[in-house]
């Protein structure tokens, strides 16, 4: 009996410590929690570590409404029930609409020579057009807006041109161009240097855009700026060589904080060339890749109040030697945070012009953008 006990006492211990074992085995621990994305605050809100490098990432972007009507809609397009009818050509005028989404990807590290940056902006739109035969259509687009390395104070890439962009474009407005300062998209080699006491310097050499002014040789169009901000405002100043027509403009600049509230510009710009025109094949006025107003001269000024938290006003006036004349004033107002609602009113038109009766001297413009 006492071997008999002992054996199934053995047998019950081994079975006993089998079980023990076996449990163990199945028994899973809880994983750690992770970081799998790190946020990076060297560079600003919404920037994050790429997973396995020390490069960080921001995506941000815009989805934009636009309406425009009046002059800032289509105008004079044939109504279509009308012409299936019975062929007539009569004019209407309606909407000019545009959905935009726009996306941002920014890029940077830090290395041995300062930052490192890579920015792209890319745009997708879908739009109400006119066709050749003058009737209303929409159509889809995409553009890639911005696309350039930055590091050392050197940029290289496609962005904006220095001209327009070093003096921070015009006023606060949507419609800010309808006398225009300076052209926009173009391949750019820039340097610039951000001096600590609010002095900056620049220089660039562009391609050009469009059939007039992309480069038709390897001398490059060429532009430098100066600039000095401090509390109460700063100046600027910029000078462009158109190297295809062989012209050359410039723009001088003064920003003011009126207050806390109110800021204001005034902004002049000269050409040369505006009163050489071609006989040829052109058959028009000497073009000016960087001075594109009508006339040798141009003024722009305005200002942005900040009516609430939530509120600007925003005005601009701007007028060119050959009196074409624009003031545009509209409210953005960010309903939510991240959602701004912009109506705008425009008022444009060519004073020397006898022809005051065509209707499209005002215009309405509505815009609704939500950022991310």
């Amino acid at each position: 009996m006492n071997i008999k006990s002992l054996l199934l006492g053995s047998a019950a211990a081994l079975v006993a410590v089998t079980g023990a074992r076996a449990a163990d085995a199945v028994v899973i621990a809880e994983p750690e929690p992770m970081d799998y994305v790190r946020i990076c605050d060297t560079y600003g809100a919404g920037f994050y570590y790429i997973p396995g490098t020390e490069t960080c990432l921001r995506v941000g972007g815009y989805v934009r409404y636009d309406i425009g009507v009046g002059g800032l809609g289509n105008q004079d397009v044939f109504d279509k029930e009308d012409f299936a009818e019975d062929g007539s050509l009569n004019e209407n005028d309606t909407y000019d609409k545009n959905s935009r989404a726009q996306v941002v990807l920014d890029a940077r590290s830090e290395t041995e020579l300062g930052t490192l940056r890579s920015y792209i902006e890319l745009r997708f739109n879908y739009s109400v057009d006119v066709d050749d035969e003058n009737f209303t259509t929409t159509s889809n687009s995409f553009s890639v807006n911005n696309a350039y390395i930055e590091l050392a104070g050197f940029r290289v890439g496609r962005t904006d041109s220095l001209f327009s962009t070093f003096t921070n474009y015009a006023g606060g407005v949507i419609n800010d161009d309808l006398v225009s300062y300076g052209p926009f998209g173009t391949h750019q080699i820039a340097y610039t240097f951000t001096g600590g006491n609010g002095f900056s310097a620049a220089v660039a050499v562009e391609e050009g855009s469009g059939s007039l002014y992309t480069l038709d040789d390897y001398v490059p169009h060429v532009v430098g700026g100066l600039s000095f901000t401090q509390g109460w405002g700063g100046i600027s100043a910029v000078v462009g060589y158109d190297s295809v027509w062989e012209e050359a403009a410039g723009k001088l600049r003064l920003d003011f904080n009126a207050s806390d509230r109110l800021s204001l510009f005034i902004m002049g710009g000269w050409k040369s060339g505006a009163d050489d025109d071609f006989d040829g094949v052109l058959d028009a006025d000497r073009p000016n890749y960087y001075g594109q107003w009508n006339g040798d001269w141009a003024v722009w000024g305005g200002g942005t109040f900040a009516l609430s938290e939530k509120a600007d006003i925003n005005v601009q006036l701007s007028y060119s030697e050959d009196e074409d004349f624009a003031a545009v004033a509209n409210v953005a107002y960010e309903l939510v945070e991240n959602f701004t609602i912009t109506p705008e009113i425009v008022y444009f038109d060519n004073l020397d012009d006898d022809d005051d009766d065509d209707g499209d001297e005002f215009g309405g413009f509505l815009r609704f953008q939500r950022n991310f």
